[in-house]
């Protein structure tokens, strides 16, 4: 579908640690992505320009066996559901849903839909579910109004999730801007020692001149691109608590500010962070459980760090050097990031 390149191929590499095997998410062991893409034009210059992607922390029952979690807000111009509970218990049940402003409650429903499918035991013998949706403004392209996203397309997102998945225009990433570039999905990885840190992206924030990769065009740029978002989740394989994601989550603003993030007061930056080393069982009857995790002075720690602002950067790179030209409503055109304008890094 997409025959847009990633910053790598391109001969840029950000940082000096290695990469995963595909540099995505899914080089942690169990991750895997999903889209639903919805593009089509309608009447009198509407158009939908829009999706929903899932991010599936294990391939495992996500209730049944929770990971450790943790998420930070940058700026909280957001409209994220489900974060409230993450940072009070420390993990995550469901996937990981993201999609635009409006269509977050259609993708709660959608999700809690598939979720009730799997587990009958939710809201009967046992108690209810948080589900986790992020969100991100659309509404240059898309006619969010329209609020194209229904249940049914969060129950796909999830149902097509695998390892392999498109980058770009695609899913929630489908009508967002980036930069005044055509953004999206955007994803990255590093290798730490035995492990790995991953890093998807939701990118629709920041003004050209802000973008330290190009060289400053603003040739044709509408001005009235609004302020965006980026919603950004951290994936890992070390063993790590809820407390220790946190501190994870925060070094994404390092990568985001590498790249030429401000973040604006009205950018709704969140990061949702995870560990699948340690899966909590939701039925277990022990008084007392026993986990392992990095001890926090160790010197790998600070590598982990240094992972999850490297690949950040990178995702956000991806986002763009992946996403194609889009037609959006009112006669709107977001133009692909062109290659030639990239500084020799």
């Amino acid at each position: 579908m997409n025959n847009r390149l990633k910053a790598r191929d391109l001969g840029i590499q950000i940082g000096s640690l290695s990469v995963g095997k595909h540099n995505q998410i899914t080089d942690v062991p169990g991750v895997q992505v999903g889209h639903v893409t919805l593009s089509r034009e309608l009447e009198d210059q509407e158009v939908i320009q829009t999706g929903v992607t899932a991010v599936l922390p294990h391939e495992g029952h996500l209730f049944y066996k929770k990971v450790p979690a943790a998420c930070y807000v940058l700026n909280g111009f957001g409209k994220t559901a489900g974060l409230v509970q993450v940072d009070e218990l420390g993990n995550i049940e469901a996937p990981i849903m993201l999609t635009n402003t409006f269509g977050v409650g259609a993708v709660m429903d959608g999700t809690l839909d598939y979720m009730l499918e799997q587990t009958p035991e939710v809201g009967d013998t046992t108690g209810t579910i948080n589900l986790v949706v992020g969100e991100c403004n659309d509404s240059y392209l898309n006619s969010i109004r329209r609020r194209a996203v229904k249940p049914e397309h969060a129950k796909l997102a999830i149902e097509n999730a695998s390892s392999s998945f498109d980058e770009g225009a695609v899913g929630a990433g489908a009508g967002m801007v980036c930069f005044q570039y055509k953004g999206g999905i955007g994803s990255s990885s590093r290798k730490v020692e035995e492990w790995h840190v991953g890093v998807l992206v939701n990118s629709n924030f920041g003004r050209r001149e802000e973008f330290r990769y190009a060289n400053y065009n603003s040739a044709g740029v509408d001005q009235d691109i609004p302020d965006g978002s980026i919603m950004i989740t951290i994936a890992t394989d070390a063993p790590l608590d809820s407390r220790q994601l946190k501190r994870l989550s925060k070094r994404a603003s390092v990568g985001l500010g590498r790249i030429g993030s401000h973040i604006h007061h009205g950018s709704g930056d969140i990061i949702i962070a995870f560990s699948n080393s340690n899966q909590v069982d939701h039925f277990s009857e022990d008084q007392v459980k026993t986990f392992t995790s990095i001890q926090d002075s160790h010197p790998v720690m600070n590598t982990l760090f240094q992972a999850v602002a490297e690949a950040t950067e990178e995702a956000v790179l991806n986002s763009l050097t992946s996403a194609h030209t889009t037609l959006g409503r009112k006669g709107r055109k977001v133009e692909a990031l062109p290659y030639e304008l990239l500084k020799n890094h």
